[in-house]
């Protein structure tokens, strides 16, 4: 009897694999790139019930339906507005590509590309938070805050005080912060205990609290950041709201610090920058913000110098049907005549970006990466490194920036006269999971500002050659392979 009992079992879980893995052709590749589909197949097969199971809680890259609705109506009403104003001033000297990366952007993301702006790059963290501390400090209508990571430390005191300040003057003063990127941050009790005590207006960003009714994806995640001032003056590109080091006892031990690059921007493109934000709130909040927070881009005085420049915020995400961000990177690096420079903390391209990058060495343009030199997380740094070769091979130039130092910062300009700054990573991750917000820049005036920044990496760090590379050990690059295979789960 045991022994038919044995033969029915087996027959069962042999039926129930065989199940697993039909189903698994069946629904995994639907809707998903090749590579990902792969990488989930391989995954299942291998594994099947643990595979199964990652992939019913990860699988799914799409945000609740409440969520995406939302986004879909606030699209709508930005697109009615946008499509009754031009401010994006003479287009006659803007290439067609330009032209046409413009439109796609704002098909995509709705909102449209604005001239008469101005853009200060700046590359000191502590300066950085300064600056916008100082900008809190002179608001008199509001102040609109949104961070991946927040935290009351050190280093972010003064920017909490001017918060605290601007609430004393009867300035409103509201932030976003992502649930679980701030939530695991040292220090989170005390930090979102100061923001209720200082009395500013603040919410979570995609909870995951399933008890409470709030679940999605739990990595799915809000990566922006972005500072409003008044609707006059913003802040956008990859610095946090929180410590150098992040306050990781890891990285303490370690001595890592990061390097940010942040632009402060002034002009009507200051407008795109707060739509983000109240989009934001609304979709976290279900608060419609009305006028007193909603300054329009016909009302911020616009800059005429020479100098001025042309702007396109473009939000992206897992709310988006599409990867605005990686079309956008794609549309710019295939367009590039001369130049391509790119600087990514975690570098691990789609097939379709690699293709552009090499096939740009191909057309003989000069082609820069700058990455660190370490990195503060296992996984991805070893997904990266997995392309070294490749691009090597192609031509293409890789800096990498020294230790103790993460270089956290997101740019990519080409030739000498358009550029891209935000908070999108060159990676998977930023071009489906996360929602991100980048800011296009047409001038020569802020790319020779980039031109400064991308020469002080050079400065500080050093060029990757292939004869360096092909010393690396077979342990490491076995490690590579196997975390850029994993890293195509999403």
């Amino acid at each position: 009897m045991s022994d038919q009992l044995t033969v029915i079992l087996g027959g069962i879980f042999l039926a129930l694999d065989l199940a697993i893995r039909i189903a698994a052709l069946i629904i995994v590749p639907r809707g998903r790139k090749p590579t990902a589909a792969m990488a989930w197949l391989l995954a299942i097969f291998l594994i099947p019930y643990v595979g199964i199971i990652l992939f019913l809680l990860i699988g799914n890259a799409r945000l609740p339906k409440k969520r995406r609705e939302r986004q879909a109506e606030l699209n709508r009403m930005i697109t009615a507005r946008a499509s009754q104003l031009d401010l994006a001033g003479d287009r006659s000297s803007w290439p067609d590509w330009f032209a046409s990366l413009t439109h796609q952007n704002q098909e995509l993301g709705a909102l449209p590309a604005v001239g008469g702006n101005t853009a200060l790059l700046i590359d000191d963290y502590r300066g950085g938070i300064d600056a916008m501390a100082a900008e809190i400090d002179a608001a008199a209508r509001f102040v609109h805050v949104e961070f991946y990571i927040v935290s009351f430390d050190n280093t972010t005191r003064g920017f909490f005080a001017a918060m605290e300040r601007a609430v004393q003057r009867g300035v409103s003063v509201r932030l976003l912060a992502d649930y679980v990127a701030s939530r695991r941050t040292a220090g989170q009790e005390e930090t979102f205990a100061e923001l209720t005590r200082i009395g500013v207006q603040w919410s979570w960003m995609l909870p995951v609290r399933p008890l409470k009714g709030e679940y999605s994806r739990p990595d799915l995640r809000n990566h922006r950041k972005l500072v409003v001032v008044d609707g006059l003056v913003g802040f956008v590109g990859s610095q946090n709201l929180i410590d150098r080091s992040y306050n990781s006892k890891k990285n303490i031990e370690r001595g890592l610090q990061w390097q940010e690059l942040m632009s402060r921007v002034t002009g009507p493109i200051v407008s795109a920058v707060n739509v983000v934000f109240l989009s934001d709130w609304y979709v976290e909040t279900g608060e419609l913000l009305g006028d007193e927070e909603l300054v329009p881009a016909t009302a911020v005085a616009a800059d005429n110098s020479p100098d001025a420049l042309v702007c396109q915020i473009v939000p992206s995400g897992p709310g988006y049907e599409d990867e605005n961000n990686l079309r956008q990177f794609l549309t710019l690096v295939t367009s590039a005549q001369r130049k391509v420079i790119i600087t990514s903390p975690y570098f691990v391209p789609d097939e379709a970006m690699m293709y552009a990058i090499t096939s740009a060495c191909a057309r003989g343009l000069d082609v820069q990466l700058f990455v660190s030199e370490i990195g503060d997380q296992g996984s991805v740094w070893h997904a990266q490194r997995s392309y070294y070769d490749s691009l090597l091979r192609a031509g293409v130039q890789i800096w990498l920036y020294p230790a103790p130092f993460i270089l956290h910062s997101k740019h990519l300009s080409i030739d000498e006269d358009v550029a891209v700054i935000g908070s999108s990573n060159m990676d998977i991750r930023s071009f489906a999971l996360n929602a991100e917000v980048t800011m296009l820049v047409r001038g020569e005036a802020f790319v020779a500002q980039m031109r400064a920044v991308e020469q002080r990496y050079r400065d500080a760090g050093r060029r990757l050659t292939r004869e360096e590379w092909q010393k690396e050990p077979a342990s490491a690059t076995f490690l590579d392979g196997v975390a850029r295979l994993t890293s195509a789960l999403q």
